[in-house]
């Protein structure tokens, strides 16, 4: 692995973005299982927990779908030295909010992405959502996006971040919505651990869902390993 400063420049968002840019973090073990026991804490490593940390720390949001929020338990995101410093250098937010992508509004008002946050998570959810739901996050104090009628589009989810000012986008999962991402040709740069594990098992795959209608080529823009553990980055080509 190399060190934070080279790590930052490797894994830098482009400047002077005119829209969304969607970078996906995943890890799976080298039989391309996505979790251990329900969840991927199983197949991580350090040097995977520095790059999934350091991907909060350049975003200016961090997407994720409810099934991944739900199973991962998460909270708002913390704030540490670290963060601080680097975020304040790169001239972000202190910390990035949290967007939650769930169609049925499923996110309940204590959940403690709402209550143990310090900044407002964002809800993105569809117009088919229970009214009382929206109406209910929002009285929590979440800002609720609605982008499609009966289902969440990632298209329109990134047209209302961005016009948030929210355009460096770190999506962490689950497979669902980088499947989504993957159908509607969105995602701009992928970053995968691959784990020394074979987990067999039930688990699926990273990505799940609609094929698109020519798959995507990638650009393998680089590659760190440690202790067996392989950190790959790609970039769409164009």
């Amino acid at each position: 692995m190399v060190d934070d400063t080279e790590l930052e420049a490797l894994y830098a968002y482009p400047g002077d973005l005119d829209r969304a840019w969607v970078q996906v973090n995943f890890v799976s073990s080298a039989d391309g299982a996505v979790a251990v026991a329900g969840q991927s804490a199983g197949l991580s490593s350090p040097g995977d927990k520095r790059i999934f940390a350091l991907g909060r720390d350049l975003a200016d949001v961090v997407l994720v779908g409810w099934g991944t929020a739900r199973e991962e338990r998460y909270r708002g995101i913390k704030s540490t030295e670290l963060r601080r410093e680097r975020r304040s250098r790169l001239g972000l937010a202190p910390v990035p909010p949290i967007a939650v992508v769930t169609g049925r509004c499923s996110v309940d008002p204590d959940s403690p992405l709402v209550t143990d946050t310090l900044v407002p998570p964002i809800i993105v959810t569809a117009e088919s959502a229970p009214a009382e739901r929206r109406a209910a996050l929002t009285a929590a104090g979440a800002d609720v996006i609605v982008a499609g009628d009966e289902r969440v589009d990632p298209r329109l989810a990134l047209v209302s971040l961005a016009e948030r000012g929210l355009k460096r986008v770190c999506c962490e999962g689950g497979p669902q919505l980088f499947g989504s991402l993957i159908e509607a040709d969105l995602v701009d740069q992928l970053c995968l651990t691959v784990s020394p594990l074979l987990a067999g098992g039930r688990a699926g795959r990273i990505a799940l869902g609609a094929p698109p209608e020519v798959p995507r080529r990638l650009t393998l823009a680089s590659v760190l390993t440690e202790d067996g553990f392989l950190m790959l980055r790609y970039r769409r080509e164009e």
